[in-house]
């Protein structure tokens, strides 16, 4: 197979993976806590001789999450939360700690605060949050202190990841922090309200149109080599 052919086909692998990034974006346009991906390229040259034109292909192995604050929706729901600025809820899974700004929380039969996958949410410390019953309305503070009839009982943790570079994306709204988190500083959370998805939709359309329109060309190059390189099978045949 000739350079020509190897380069194209990394261009084509690379976009169809950007494709599909773009596609999980749309479908979570209206997805509480989701923050847009994108996909980051890399290009490798290589020197293939000292009378030959260096080599050069493009990968698209890694990807990015835009951090950008979400639109901020009021629902008026006494455990629905929406971080505004910097930091993430700390919640409970099988895997381990997880962060999110997904905020849709309520109690289960337990009383503790949970997810609607039913991961439970945690204070700065790991620790349960536990909501009593019968105890009087619920109110939660902007640096997470739950109060019930007036008394004070608990606080949703607001963290950070103690190197955000070591964040890894789990799944649309989990990360997982792998360098540990400590107390976000700057964030603060608001009642009754939740955060949207912060894909902008007319930009992941037209990045689609886009890679659409890169992949179509990309594979007219592929059949034209191919034909090229049948017609000098066929003369050499001859």
């Amino acid at each position: 197979m000739e350079n020509a052919t190897y380069t194209a086909l990394t261009r084509q692998s690379g976009l169809m993976n950007q494709m599909r990034v773009v596609a999980n974006n749309i479908a979570n346009l209206s997805t509480t806590g989701y923050r847009s991906e994108g996909v980051i390229f890399s290009e490798h040259v290589s020197a293939l001789g000292r009378n030959d034109e260096s080599l050069s292909m493009a990968t698209a192995a890694g990807r990015n999450t835009l951090a950008s604050q979400g639109a901020l929706a009021q629902t008026g729901g006494s455990f629905d939360l929406a971080i505004e600025g910097d930091g993430y809820f700390l919640i409970e899974t099988p895997e381990g700690e997880r962060l999110t700004r997904a905020g849709a929380f309520t109690p289960n039969e337990n009383g503790d605060l949970v997810t609607p996958e039913g991961h439970r949410v945690l204070d700065a410390g790991g620790a349960p949050v536990f909501i009593p019953t019968g105890a009087g309305p619920v109110g939660i503070a902007p640096d997470g202190t739950v109060s019930a009839g007036g008394q004070p009982v608990g606080q949703v943790g607001l963290v950070v990841p103690s190197d955000p570079l070591e964040m890894v994306r789990e799944g649309g709204v989990r990360f997982r922090a792998d360098s540990g988190v400590e107390p976000a500083l700057e964030g603060r959370m608001l009642q009754g309200f939740l955060e949207e998805s912060n894909v902008d939709p007319i930009l992941e359309i037209t990045r689609m149109i886009e890679v659409q329109r890169a992949y179509e060309l990309g594979q007219s190059f592929m059949d034209k080599e191919d034909e090229r390189i049948r017609g000098a099978i066929r003369a050499l045949g001859q």
